[in-house]
């Protein structure tokens, strides 16, 4: 029913939240981009982008659409791949941020393996600041990372909310100096909560630093402070604090991919395409 290539253009257009931006990723002018919004209005019947002279937002049935476009260009994406995949080889260097296992981002590796078995695909999984120093000294040749809402490096996959998350049974005692559970320095979200906190002049302490995702998981599941989470990524038995608490707002981060220009363009393109045509939001 709709043209895969204006699902593109829409789903650009939704990441990017411009028109103008959503050209000069996918190579079109704005004019075109807008023509390929009309033409999807046409096919879907329905408004699915309002766009002013401030902003470009999506209608709710372009919120609804943007899931199915996304499914239906991965499909796309899938078949394509299945026929013409077999036939790439080599090597992939890959490193992801440890948070991200808790999205579908293992499936996807799972169905890029199955897609393009002869691509020897090597992951390492660690903190953003180091798979970043890791592609910059030529060790890995593609990276998704969680960095600065205004970074503006790499390949925006996502954007989302960093929330201050604790477990639903803990209490804090007023006047009490705010217990932090950190990842190690140097870290974005360390950075983030102590900044904040210093800002509104909260008192804080640091009751727990952890490696790794696991550990930051456990460690809040326990009850011995509160920990800095993406929205998206809060596990079911932990809960975001309410404005009730005082804390500063952490603002947003971003999900992004980098790749390292030397790679081999092939697997690297092939692996940044499934992974943006697929919707990276928490796992089963």
């Amino acid at each position: 029913m709709f043209d895969p290539v204006l699902l593109k253009t829409f789903v650009t257009v939704a990441e990017t939240l411009s028109f103008t931006g959503a050209g000069q990723l996918l190579g079109l002018s704005q004019p075109t981009v807008s023509q390929h919004i009309r033409r999807l209005e046409q096919e879907a019947g329905r408004s699915l982008v309002v766009r002013d002279t401030r902003e470009v937002r999506l209608t709710d049935n372009g919120d609804a659409l943007l899931g199915f476009a996304r499914t239906i260009l991965a499909a796309h994406d899938q078949a394509s791949s299945y026929f013409t995949g077999s036939a790439m080889r080599g090597r992939l260097r890959f490193g992801s941020a440890d948070d991200l296992a808790l999205t579908q981002l293992p499936q996807i590796l799972r169905d890029f393996r199955q897609l393009y078995p002869h691509i020897n695909l090597e992951l390492t999984v660690n903190q953003s600041h180091v798979l970043t120093r890791r592609l910059a000294a030529g060790q890995l040749d593609l990276v998704f990372v969680r960095q600065a809402s205004d970074a503006q490096a790499g390949r925006l996959v996502r954007r989302d909310r960093l929330v201050w998350v604790g477990h639903r049974a803990l209490t804090l005692e007023q006047g009490q100096a705010l217990p932090l559970i950190v990842y190690q320095a140097p870290s974005l979200s360390r950075t983030l909560m102590i900044d904040g906190l210093e800002r509104s002049g909260r008192t804080w302490r640091i009751t727990c630093n952890v490696r790794e995702i696991n550990g930051m998981v456990a460690a809040t599941r326990a009850g011995i402070g509160v920990a800095a989470f993406p929205g998206s990524l809060i596990p079911l038995d932990l809960v975001e604090l309410p404005a009730s608490y005082g804390l500063p707002d952490l603002g947003t981060v971003d999900f992004s991919l980098l790749d390292n220009p030397t790679a081999p363009r092939e697997p690297v393109d092939a692996l940044v395409s499934a992974i943006v045509g697929r919707q990276v939001v928490p796992g089963p």
